[in-house]
């Protein structure tokens, strides 16, 4: 049976829209009770689809300390928005929407020696919370910030105010790309590393700490999926086993398509990272846009798994099993 952690939603009101970056707008929201929200929490909201259904969205929690009393979110509008930028981006203050309490997905491991927070672009948000709690509690810790442009990158002058010399910046536009391998060999040994950004970063992250054979317990990541490599369009899904055939639109996951025809598919994070909505491909005669973070590069390029909440077949037919 298809299973997500049931959130307990609220009704939240805008209280504030902040333009923080080209395209990236900061919301302020009143919460009911005002939930606490530790450091790398998120929020989901529900958004309406352009079939009429509902979506949920998951937006990191931006906590710099200023305003405790709220709860802010940063949504960076998407182009490809199949309807969460897009409606994030068309609130005004004093509308009200319906987000869950604080969920905790991305936790910060206390007592460590060290950590390094690397985030790129929207990623930033999660970091912001978990800068904050590290000064506070007087740990040693940096944070790198990538971004394609320093007009595009949210909160920047900001975070160099509040983390005086422990914020790096690299802007691709005027200082080339971050370079990961440099990065991570760089470490000392007893760093714990959290990353968030896109996919791209995730996957060259993980290659070097493998690469140099770095414990995997003090790796953490995580995203809220990815626009993906290839153009979004609609394909067709087919279930051999139960007879299931059905078409994923554009602006529809693979998951909530086969669920609509009447599938049971395991999921719970939506968001690419958890793998339980991961079953195994039959046959595809379409390019595969693997968009999560679950599967390695290696199972990638098998083409033989997808995880079904986010990724999917860049027009034409894929055939899976569903266990």
């Amino acid at each position: 049976m298809a299973h997500r952690t049931a959130p307990v939603w609220e009704s939240a009101r805008v209280r504030r829209i902040t333009p923080v970056a080209a395209g990236i707008r900061h919301i302020l929201l009143d919460i009911p009770g005002n939930p606490p929200a530790p450091p790398g929490a998120h929020v989901d909201v529900l958004v309406p689809a352009s079939d009429g259904s509902r979506l949920v969205r998951s937006y990191s929690v931006v906590d710099d300390g200023r305003t405790p009393e709220a709860c802010g979110i940063a949504v960076r509008l998407d182009p490809r928005s199949r309807g969460g930028s897009a409606f994030m981006h068309g609130l005004r203050v004093g509308d009200g929407i319906t987000v869950s309490r604080p969920v905790q997905g991305f936790e910060l491991t206390p007592g460590r020696s060290r950590y390094m927070l690397l985030a790129a672009g929207i990623g930033i948000t999660p970091m912001i919370g978990m800068a904050h709690s590290l000064k506070h509690s007087n740990a040693e810790y940096r944070l790198v910030y990538a971004g394609r442009t320093r007009t595009a990158m949210a909160f920047v002058d900001q975070l160099l105010d509040d983390h005086l010399g422990r914020v790096r910046i690299v802007a691709g536009d005027e200082d080339g790309r971050l370079d990961c391998a440099t990065l991570v060999a760089d470490l000392p040994d007893d760093t714990e590393l959290y990353v968030c950004g896109p996919p791209a970063l995730l996957a060259a992250v993980q290659y070097e700490w493998l690469r140099v054979s770095r414990p995997a317990s003090l790796l953490r990541f995580e995203t809220f999926g990815s626009g993906g490599t290839l153009p979004t369009l609609p394909f067709e899904i087919r279930v051999p086993r139960t007879g299931l055939r059905t078409t994923v639109p554009a602006d529809s996951s693979a998951l909530q398509a086969l669920e609509r025809a009447g599938g049971d598919v395991m999921f719970d994070c939506l968001r690419g990272e958890c793998g339980l909505c991961a079953v195994p491909i039959l046959a595809a005669d379409g390019p595969i846009d693997h968009r999560d973070v679950f599967l390695s590069p290696r199972q990638k390029a098998r083409g033989d798994e997808i995880c079904l909440c986010v990724s999917r077949l860049a027009g034409g037919t894929l055939t899976v099993d569903l266990p």
